[in-house]
């Protein structure tokens, strides 16, 4: 059988696990066979250096440039991404043309019932800025060392004992069917801008992708996720600086957008919020983004790009 589409896919388990629920979506919202839409699996590079920071390395672009290659080049008509790993700036000839809903958006903190819990400067393995600047900001203690790999691996090294601790995102874990760790209140730990999230993207002048696109659109996630995103573009930070935001669309309609910035050690952070109505998002995204860099203490807006 022919695809009728084909979705270009990381080749790890949690990112196969969200393209085939993209692809089982798309064949319910049109009514074809399973098997309509196929899958084309790329190893990028962020899958396979595993040693260093992404921001050693390039950046969140290695997730996604190998998958825009063969998506440019016609090789495949769309691509699915774990949000929180796509860059805030895309190329112009792209476009996200669909979100699934999304998912729990909290961190689980992995080998301990609480961040309290953990032993005084316990070994916690993480390679997000986010997580090490808000894990210091409540236990300055802790010992935090680059932690990266699939989830399999991650949870592995806590169980060997590499590690006494790590997050990983609540979302993945239960894609996988993995019931492991002590989720934490979004309250403590905002997440970054689009996690739980699952993009689609395609290219902006195929008319009929989109539309194909178009029948699963989540537009409540579009929402939230578009503040979230506009607000980390206007904050200009890198995978460097640490940055959280959360939106979410409330009962009236209205979005609220709670998003944080941090310093590196997590010692002095800076944080707001904002209600928005329905095609506000970009606007109020960027209008959080200057008020935080406004009032960010030195050390936290050196860290951004537009400050």
């Amino acid at each position: 059988m022919n695809p009728r589409l084909t979705l270009g896919t990381r080749a790890s388990p949690l990112a196969l696990a969200q393209a085939r629920a993209t692809a089982a979506k798309l064949e319910k919202a049109h009514g074809w066979d399973p098997g309509s839409v196929s899958l084309f699996e790329v190893r990028t590079t962020g899958d396979k250096v595993q040693d260093r920071a992404l921001a050693e390395i390039g950046g969140k672009a290695l997730w996604t440039k190998e998958l825009d290659q063969v998506l440019l080049g016609g090789g495949t008509q769309a691509s699915v991404h774990s949000c929180k790993d796509v860059e805030s700036e895309r190329p112009d000839s792209l476009c996200i043309a669909a979100f699934l809903p999304r998912a729990d958006v909290r961190d689980r903190l992995i080998g301990a019932p609480s961040v309290e819990a953990l032993s005084q400067g316990a070994k916690v393995g993480t390679s997000s800025p986010r997580r090490t600047a808000q894990l210091l900001r409540r236990r300055p203690d802790l010992s935090i060392s680059i932690m990266r790999g699939n989830v399999a691996t991650r949870l592995q090294r806590v169980v060997t004992g590499d590690y006494e601790a790590t997050f990983l995102a609540a979302a993945g874990l239960d894609r996988l069917g993995i019931d492991e760790g002590s989720a934490i209140d979004v309250a403590d730990f905002l997440p970054a801008p689009g996690q739980a999230a699952i993009a689609i993207e395609c290219r902006k002048d195929d008319a009929a992708t989109r539309a194909l696109l178009d029948a699963i659109d989540h537009k409540p996630t579009r929402r939230a996720v578009t503040a979230e995103r506009s607000f980390a573009r206007g904050v200009g930070g890198s995978c460097h600086s640490p940055v959280a935001a959360l939106g979410i669309v409330e009962g009236d309609g209205r979005l609220w957008l709670r998003a944080e910035l941090l310093s590196s050690d997590g010692s002095e952070h800076v944080r707001g919020e904002l209600h928005a109505a329905e095609g506000e998002e970009e606007e109020a995204g960027l209008a959080l983004a200057a008020e935080l860099l406004g009032r960010a203490p030195a050390n936290v807006r050196m860290l951004f790009a537009a400050a």
